[in-house]
């Protein structure tokens, strides 16, 4: 997708450690117009399936998984990272750990909102190493639900999460993939 990739050319940040920071725009402002392309261009590399829900992590998936939700005109389910008082019943569970934050979460979907009718689209703004993509997967598999994929705004294609990923069978379509960044530059596939 080229207008994403000339945003993140302008306004993406590399910072040590592998870090791009696109804050100013994905996951902490966010820019609505982009997104709507965004959520547009998902919808059109997954027309091919039935897609009944959309399942993201919080926090930075949810605003992308809405924007795109609405072009499928399905749900949103995301799955939390701590427990709280409000979540009841039984509850799928996942172990996911945070490159950014470095600690590992206990991520818990409801089982009534993950239902094994349900075809899933799993949206998400990174894939770098996978974790949270693979605990996702795992919670559509505790659920019975069929997985139609994954769409995923940015890639780290030099990291090996998206090679393992795929080579779980499962489809992920990538918006804007990176093969190497530095401070002074992005090459993108």
């Amino acid at each position: 997708m080229e207008l994403l990739k000339e945003r993140i050319r302008k306004d993406g940040v590399v910072k040590p450690g592998n870090i791009l920071k696109v804050d100013s725009f994905l996951n902490h402002q966010i820019d609505i117009p982009l997104l709507q392309k965004i959520g547009e261009e998902f919808k059109s590399r997954f027309s091919d399936v039935p897609v009944t829900r959309i399942l993201t992590i919080e926090a930075s998936g949810i605003a992308i998984a809405c924007i795109a939700a609405q072009y499928f005109n399905v749900p949103v389910v995301f799955a939390k990272k701590s427990q709280s008082i409000n979540l009841d019943g039984e509850s799928y569970t996942a172990k996911i750990p945070s490159f950014t934050h470095k600690k590992v979460y206990d991520v818990i979907l409801s089982r009534k909102y993950l239902l094994p009718e349900d075809h899933i689209l799993i949206i998400d703004d990174f894939l770098a190493n996978g974790c949270a993509l693979k605990g996702l997967i795992e919670i559509v598999r505790q659920s019975g639900a069929v997985l139609e994929g994954a769409g995923i705004v940015i890639e780290k294609g030099f990291q090996s999460g998206g090679k393992e990923i795929r080579s779980m069978g499962v489809r992920v379509e990538s918006l804007a993939i990176i093969e190497s960044m530095s401070p002074d530059s992005l090459v993108f596939r």
